[in-house]
């Protein structure tokens, strides 16, 4: 399937504010890409890019002093099928990890693995060393948790969310995410674009998503508390160790966001060409 994807992100800044930017395709998906994600502003501002330190990649550029738009507008082919689900994915020993995992098994700045292990092995230390425990603790999360954007907070942490029993697709994830890590078991935060495919149309404006993936059976499952479903079309844009890494924007001063809009639509390969 085709699935067009892109945004329509605006900011208000006070002076000149350098802006780092996670809002391209991973590159694990580049190949995909039949029509360029090509980030752009409306004020032909300079747009640099990198790749970070956990592989996504980063633009960079100095918003403007009043407002400025920043746009992409994207094709992209996808298998349509959903997320994988193996039952019998083994959970790994720490020490037959690859390294490249172990940081995925720490706390971090809004996963408290330190504050929520006890917890985590009162519920789940009990259930089967495989995927069972993954989707074990993703049902729960899913039943813990009420999803509310009116009550959404940056700041709010795991433990936070825990406690509050409330949150929005980030928290689910960083909840998810600390008590996997809890248990030795690999979780990073996964950020991207989620439409209403094989589901239900949901009225409310689209928005980017937040998942995670879980190292079992020797690579990245992904998992998804807040729908607690597999799902058709998930595009990665970011994965890092919690949200600070995946941030869709950074920026060094003043930068009030005036306008969000993002789209993720399935599109026929006639309307694509």
């Amino acid at each position: 399937m085709h699935i067009r994807i892109g945004f329509d992100i605006a900011f208000d800044c006070q002076q000149p504010t350098p802006t780092l930017m996670a809002l391209s395709v991973h590159p694990s998906r580049e190949g995909n890409l039949i029509r360029p994600d090509t980030l752009r502003s409306d004020r032909g501002i300079a747009i640099d890019s990198y790749v970070d330190g956990f592989g996504n990649r980063v633009s960079r550029a100095v918003l403007p002093q009043g407002r400025t738009h920043l746009q992409a507008d994207g094709l992209i082919a996808d298998p349509g099928v959903p997320d994988p689900v193996v039952p019998h994915a083994p959970i790994h020993k720490v020490e037959e990890l690859p390294s490249e995992c172990l940081v995925y098994l720490l706390g971090s700045r809004y996963c408290e693995t330190d504050r929520l292990g006890d917890l985590a092995w009162s519920i789940f230390g009990h259930l089967p060393a495989d995927w069972t425990r993954v989707q074990s603790i993703v049902d729960y999360v899913h039943r813990h948790l009420r999803f509310s954007y009116p009550l959404a907070r940056p700041t709010r942490t795991a433990l936070e969310a825990y406690n509050e029993g409330t949150g929005v697709c980030r928290d689910f994830a960083h909840l998810s995410i600390a008590f996997c890590r809890a248990m030795n078991i690999p979780a990073r935060y996964c950020t991207g674009y989620l439409g209403d495919i094989g589901v239900p149309h949901d009225p409310a404006p689209m928005d980017f998503s937040a998942w995670f993936e879980a190292y079992l059976g020797g690579r990245w499952y992904t998992f998804d508390a807040r729908h607690n479903k597999p799902r058709i079309g998930r595009i990665v844009m970011a994965r890092g160790r919690d949200a600070t890494d995946v941030a869709i924007t950074n920026s060094f001063g003043s930068a009030a966001l005036v306008q969000f809009t993002v789209i993720t639509e399935e599109v026929t390969q006639a309307a694509a060409a």
